[in-house]
């Protein structure tokens, strides 16, 4: 057997050390919650191994499917959003205009503050500014967060208004692998505006394209924190998501076992959920 040489030592000692740590504190838990997952275990004391029922009780509980369909109608539509607004902005922020820098960087604020923070301040900003200004101009309104019909446009807010820096930067980025010489050939064949952004521009940023669907759908199927600061899950329950419920009643709903099955099928759906979008954009890459 070969002695390592002080690089390959040196390597070895360094990504070691970050192995254990992943196996502790990553792969670990996941292990350990999927062998929950088979238990009626309620986070303290002893349990017993229920074999599936955890599973089978998860497609008959109203309030797990309740949360399933909030859930992925709000990412679906978040991701919309959140891309249709990034990408204008970047061609904007692309395009010869004075303070380019200047603006890319402040359009890049919002995701650097604390999306509890940021969920906090916007859950004062809708109780109480909303309504007062509202109500200064004639009219008579509530807090959208009481709300069970509107709650979840103000959760939609909130997380367009933070996802849309980093998508922006990744269109951004997209928009500058666009080779000049492919403008001005289509300049030629009178390609301009809509035209030129759809058989120009579009097709040669879809991987960017790609990237931003793939992160926003896994991004906002997880939404926590927002709904921890706005709402918690009401009114009524209109916008409890996965991850939340997971954690409440995990956590201090003594459903510990019962949750931890949740999350493996909501695992499993997030990866059926990324596979499905990285084939169809790859098959869209592959036609142009």
């Amino acid at each position: 057997m070969k002695k390592m040489n002080d690089r390959q030592r040196t390597c070895a000692l360094m990504t070691i050390p970050v192995l254990i740590l992943f196996f502790v504190f990553n792969t670990l838990p996941l292990i350990k919650g999927f062998m929950y997952s088979f238990t009626n275990f309620r986070g303290y004391g002893n349990y017993d191994w229920v074999g599936i029922r955890n599973y089978i009780d998860l497609f008959t509980d109203g309030r797990v499917g309740n949360s399933y369909f909030f859930t992925i109608k709000f990412a679906l539509l978040a991701t919309v959003v959140v891309n249709v607004i990034s990408l204008i902005l970047a061609l904007g922020l692309n395009s010869k205009i004075k303070f380019k820098s200047a603006l890319r960087g402040m359009y890049f604020i919002p995701n650097i503050l604390g999306a509890l923070v940021v969920g906090y301040i916007f859950n004062y900003f809708f109780t109480y500014i909303v309504p007062a200004v509202a109500n200064m101009l004639g009219g008579e309104a509530t807090s959208m967060l009481a709300s069970s019909k509107w709650a979840w446009v103000a959760i939609v807010i909130v997380c367009a208004w933070q996802a849309i820096a980093m998508n922006t930067i990744i269109y951004i980025s997209g928009l500058q692998t666009v080779p000049e010489d492919v403008y001005e050939a289509g300049s030629l064949d009178g390609a301009t505006g809509w035209a030129q952004f759809k058989h120009l521009t579009f097709p040669l940023i879809i991987p960017f394209f790609s990237i931003n669907m793939v992160l926003c759908v896994k991004n906002f199927l997880m939404v926590f924190d927002q709904i921890m600061a706005l709402t918690k899950g009401g009114p009524a329950q209109s916008t409890e998501s996965i991850s939340y419920l997971i954690y409440n009643n995990g956590m201090s709903g003594g459903q510990f076992g019962f949750q931890s099955a949740n999350a493996v099928l909501f695992f499993v759906i997030i990866v059926i959920f990324s596979v499905a979008q990285l084939t169809i954009t790859g098959k869209k890459e592959e036609q142009l």
